[in-house]
């Protein structure tokens, strides 16, 4: 039978939860709306009429999809030119989902959507599900065809997999906006000296370019290191302006719910920087300069208004 608009409405009141849980479960903003669309076709092809909890089957279908694609996804990561670092979205981004707890917050930093590349796919799925939605284990099980103490110890698992992986306790976004704008600054000074003084000694940098912008395989590890690879990013070439098309105008601002500098030209983002922000100081760089994963944050900095640029770079 035809859906009626009742169930398309149904649908559509949904696709807001089940975006955002697709992205934390994928990693990509692309993929969570293919997984989303087709939970509508499978929607619109079920015999409605014996659903009694649409909520529960959306989630169940949906969550079985992304299980798939994890699969799948795991096969060609592995044959991906590079590291790969899931598509970043800038603050306001609808697809961020819920963020009115912590955990919530922390689910889809860009940090820990790193670290969910580590667990398995039913490890993601039951951590997604609980953390950020506050799925009871009685549905997560329901969801995922399991017992609902194997739901918890999967649970357990997970968290200790993603606290291992954690830097040490975050600071405010407003000392943390402070301490990007001091690293830029710094970045671009020449000097590598300074930069050293803002990093944690065990810092990291990486960077994904999907084999379409150069992007150094291995990650550049220490607080030298990676203060030199800073120092020499940020320094103008007339090669880095071809690559990306012009100069670009470096912005502060917020992605994942962290502290990130933006590069765009032309209003078309070439470049997300995730910065991972401690006590201690910087603790990583998370370099996202693929094109094919940057296409909704450009779409989302063309609707939004940015104020001038701090400066512009290359």
């Amino acid at each position: 039978m035809p859906l009626t608009m009742e169930d398309v409405d149904l649908f559509e009141g949904a696709r807001g939860r089940l975006e955002a849980i697709a992205y934390r479960m994928l990693g990509s903003a692309s993929e969570a709306e293919d997984a989303v669309q087709e939970t509508f076709l499978r929607w619109q092809g079920a015999d409605l009429g014996r659903i009694e909890v649409p909520e529960a089957w959306l989630t169940k279908v949906l969550t079985n999809l992304c299980l798939n694609q994890l699969s799948s996804a795991r096969a060609r990561r592995e044959s991906y030119v590079g590291q790969w670092l899931p598509e970043p979205l800038l603050d306001g981004d609808p697809m961020l989902g819920p963020a009115d707890t912590a955990e919530q917050r922390e689910s889809v930093s860009y940090a820990v959507l790193t670290l969910m590349e580590r667990l398995s796919p039913n490890e993601r799925a039951v951590y997604v599900l609980r953390e950020a939605f506050d799925y009871p284990h009685r549905e997560i099980a329901e969801i995922l065809d399991i017992s609902e103490a194997a739901s918890q110890q999967v649970f357990h698992r997970a968290k200790k997999h993603i606290a291992d992986g954690k830097a040490r306790t975050e600071i405010d976004q407003a000392a943390a906006r402070r301490i990007v704008e001091e690293f830029l600054a710094a970045a671009t000074s020449g000097k590598t000296e300074p930069l050293v003084r803002l990093l944690t000694g065990d810092a990291i940098a990486i960077g994904d370019g999907g084999g379409k912008v150069p992007a150094r395989a291995k990650a550049f590890e220490g607080a030298l290191a990676v203060a030199k690879f800073m120092r020499g990013l940020f320094k103008p070439a007339a090669v880095k302006r071809a690559m990306v098309g012009g100069s670009a105008a470096i912005h502060v601002t917020t992605a994942n719910g962290g502290p990130a500098v933006v590069a765009v030209v032309d209003g078309r983002v070439v470049g997300v920087m995730c910065l991972e922000i401690t006590a201690e100081g910087i603790a990583a760089f998370r370099n996202q300069v693929n094109p094919d994963k940057l296409g909704r944050a450009t779409e989302a900095w063309a609707a939004g208004g940015h104020g001038e640029p701090l400066f512009h770079a290359f």
